[in-house]
């Protein structure tokens, strides 16, 4: 099976992660895609996500609506802080038979060189890039990409980000059209963000 890798925080999963998710097992190859929820990011040395079983939980409620989405809890129990390569060796080593795809946003691709063992990755799987606003990749960029790496151009959109999510909340703004409403229930529900 090609499985497709969409890790993240996801604190929370936003209507954004979805759209993406969606459209890229549904266009890229894919037999699955994981939504993988991960530990603490070593890029965001400031980030304090919701406990790793809330956000597991919200990302349930996605991967309910498409049959070939799935959650992922894989790298939970991995010691932190979570390093993507770590991360693929083991799903290789445990998976045998599957072949695993790298899901990322443009907004990482521009400052992969920061990954530990980002050449390792580029060099031992493939890669989908998605655009993110504000986070173009130029033209002489794309010319540049390894033979592995593909730049979607065409995946939906959507300028949001769990950040606006989570002062939204603080602020008590009604989020309806930016988050899953099972999400939003939960999210109501366990007093998170507040």
């Amino acid at each position: 099976m090609k499985i497709g890798i969409f890790s993240g925080s996801f604190d929370p999963i936003h209507i954004g992660h979805a759209m993406i998710a969606n459209y890229m097992v549904q266009t890229c190859g894919l037999d699955q895609l994981w939504l993988m929820v991960s530990r603490r990011n070593p890029l965001k040395k400031d980030s304090s996500p919701a406990d790793d079983l809330d956000r597991l939980e919200m990302v349930k409620f996605v991967t309910a609506r498409n049959p070939r989405l799935r959650a992922s809890a894989f790298e939970l129990p991995l010691p932190e802080p979570s390093y993507t390569y770590r991360t693929l060796t083991l799903l290789r080593e445990r998976y045998p038979d599957d072949e695993f795809v790298l899901i990322i946003g443009s907004d990482n691709w521009l400052k992969f060189d920061l990954w530990r063992d980002h050449d390792r990755i580029v060099d031992e799987y493939r890669m989908i890039v998605y655009q993110r606003p504000g986070f173009e990749i130029s033209e002489d960029e794309v010319a540049s990409l390894p033979a592995n790496v593909t730049l979607l151009h065409d995946a939906p959109l959507a300028e949001i980000s769990s950040t606006f999510i989570r002062e939204g909340i603080k602020k008590g703004m009604n989020l309806s059209f930016f988050l899953p409403d099972e999400v939003l229930d939960y999210i109501k529900r366990k007093k998170l963000y507040e």
